[in-house]
């Protein structure tokens, strides 16, 4: 929904990004920049974007006239952020094909554990699962020295 509202610099990434971190159009509105910007992903000009949105008359009027529509602005609990499990704090990204896992049920499996999936390879990333066909992105983590997951460990790291 939130990526609906043509804020300047959200697409859908980053909407499923801050829904998933904050919940609700509401909590997003409350955030202050600073908190905004200490998502992964979001810098400062994101956050500065999202909250004058937000925040201004225009927004605040698009947002309540959703809302008397009855148009959902919370995320279902069980599709938040988690802040715990065995992969809380750690960043993976899925490449190649996996057996057992499509990649959106693979980047759920991550998420459900408390992980974050992302779609590009960096020092910062802590996992790449590698299916078969794998191919730069599992290039880029051997470059950098990012641990790079069977399906067998990706299942083993996701039990905890």
């Amino acid at each position: 929904m939130l990526n609906a509202l043509a804020i300047p610099h959200v697409g859908p990434r980053v909407a499923t990004i801050l829904a998933e971190e904050f919940g609700s159009i509401a909590a997003i509105r409350d955030a202050s920049q600073e908190t905004l910007s200490a998502v992964a992903e979001i810098g400062p000009v994101i956050a500065e974007s999202v909250h004058a949105w937000l925040t201004g008359d225009y927004g605040r009027h698009v947002v309540a006239g959703l809302q008397a529509a009855g148009v959902q602005m919370e995320m279902p609990a069980g599709h938040r952020a988690r802040r715990d499990g065995p992969l809380a704090g750690k960043t993976l990204v899925v490449t190649g094909t996996l057996a057992g896992y499509t990649r959106q049920e693979a980047e759920e499996a991550i998420r459900s554990a408390g992980g974050r999936a992302s779609s590009s390879v960096s020092k910062k990333t802590d996992y790449v699962v590698a299916g078969a066909e794998a191919g730069s992105k599992r290039a880029k983590a051997e470059k950098l020295g990012v641990p790079i997951l069977d399906e067998a460990g990706f299942c083993e790291l996701l039990e905890g």
